[in-house]
């Protein structure tokens, strides 16, 4: 997203080298990663860290943030979801699947592509332009993001909100009310029924292990 706040340290760029010598190992053409975590839990970080480190190896590698890709525009969400109840809507349906599954067969394909990217300044959407003809791998990241159809490895950061709402209040994320706090809990739960499609855990002391 544009202007978002990432607050990389030691314990990224230490999960991140691993998660990059386990991808190398068993890289495939177009690879796709998959970063799975709850909000604050260095998702974008991590997938920032992996696409930089890959360059040293010759690998073009490209962060999506599927954050970008609500269904529901960001002036207009926290209306919405207390409209609609958030328990019934806070959760995959809130996101364009069609758009990004548009835009993962692009990258694909290596065509042209055109997809949402959230300003966080102005909480408007853009669109931005990607030509993925020179992008050997896509990096997802997002609370569903191993969630998607055609992940060849699939990490899932095991921090939860109730260990993150520090790195929230520093990033400048919603403020921490009765309605935010509905919210998180309501994605912990979507979020944790994800956990067994892991490749790869994230630990709470951010330790890299591989799924048994």
């Amino acid at each position: 997203m544009l202007g978002d706040v990432l607050l990389i340290t030691e314990k990224h760029q230490k999960a991140g080298e691993k998660i990059i010598e386990h991808a190398l190992a068993n890289l495939k053409p177009k690879m796709i990663i998959g970063i799975s975590g709850e909000s604050g839990s260095g998702k974008s970080e991590l997938a920032h860290v992996i696409a930089k480190g890959m360059r040293k190896h010759g690998i073009f590698a490209k962060p999506l943030h599927i954050d970008n890709y609500y269904r529901i525009l960001p002036l207009l969400r926290t209306e919405w979801r207390k409209e609609n109840g958030i328990q019934d809507v806070v959760g995959y349906g809130e996101y364009d699947w069609d758009t990004i599954y548009r835009n993962v067969a692009e990258f694909k394909a290596g065509k042209v592509s055109t997809g949402p990217c959230v300003d966080l300044v102005t909480e408007q959407v853009d669109q931005l332009t990607t030509d993925y003809s020179t992008v050997d791998m896509l990096i997802i990241d997002g609370l569903y993001a191993i969630k998607t159809e055609g992940v060849d490895l699939s990490v899932f950061i095991e921090l939860t909100y109730h260990e993150t709402k520090k790195a929230q209040v520093v990033r400048g994320k919603e403020p921490q009310n009765e309605y935010r706090m509905a919210v998180l809990e309501q994605e912990h739960q979507m979020v944790q029924a994800l956990r067994p499609k892991a490749d790869i855990f994230i630990t709470m002391e951010y330790e890299v292990a591989l799924a048994e």
